[in-house]
């Protein structure tokens, strides 16, 4: 019994390993579901059992990139502060412009599928944006909240959720910008240096003290701190 629900669980990782690559560079209209079954070397039927609609292959490659991220981990037994806001603004620029939550290699078909999905339906991109505000946006606010009541955020006319999508959207665009192999954007300095001035820049959005990031970012030293997450 348990040899049959292994191989069931290594089917559905092949038909989902199958599929990314195949979504990334064709988007989900232009791949079909023989396609899939081939590259998987399984039948057409079986990959319709496993994942009767989109949203259930969606569901599960979104599942299989986020959920067992060992970094959101760490993040989540991190007290909230002005500390911990300035670790999760640069460990998400790192994340999407060297991978450091995980294996590099699986970063660009995630986010060609993600770019694929704004020109398609959005199905996919909303299940992404949907998950993230749930599991990841709270330890944002809630560091927030604790580096104003600590004096180190100025008022801005940004509603909260607002300011993260923002961040985001920076930490994104400068990935993006990378896919065709090397930017596309004519950036000034390397990729650390490029890391650390969009991370100074978001802050600085965020409303934090130009004095608080002097005293508190230090780019260098987090990056080394991610090197641990990056081997787990």
């Amino acid at each position: 019994m348990a040899t049959i629900r292994l191989d069931g669980e290594e089917r559905r990782k092949a038909i989902v390993e199958a599929a990314m690559p195949l979504f990334a560079r064709k988007g989900f209209a232009g791949t079909t579901t023989k396609e899939i079954a081939e590259a998987a070397g399984v039948s057409e039927a079986l990959v319709f059992k496993h994942f009767p609609t989109k949203s259930a292959l969606y569901q599960e490659m979104l599942r299989s990139g986020c959920s067992a991220d060992p970094a959101l981990e760490r993040l989540k037994t991190l007290e909230p502060s002005t500390r911990t806001l300035i670790h999760m603004m640069h460990f998400m620029v790192y994340h999407f412009v060297v991978g450091a939550f995980g294996d590099p290699a699986e970063r660009e078909p995630r986010m060609r599928l993600v770019v694929n999905s704004y020109l398609e339906d959005g199905e996919f991109a909303r299940l992404v944006f949907e998950w993230v505000a749930a599991e990841v946006y709270p330890m944002f606010a809630a560091s927030v909240e604790a580096a104003e009541r600590a004096g180190d955020l100025t008022a801005i006319a940004v509603a909260p959720a607002n300011r993260f999508w923002f961040a985001q959207h920076v930490a994104s665009t400068l990935a993006h910008a990378r896919l065709p192999g090397r930017t596309v954007v004519p950036y000034e300095g390397g990729t650390d240096a490029v890391i650390g001035q969009a991370v100074r820049f978001i802050l600085r959005g965020l409303g934090m003290k130009d004095e608080v990031i002097a005293a508190e970012y230090d780019p260098h030293a987090l990056s080394i701190f991610l090197q641990p997450i990056a081997a787990d």
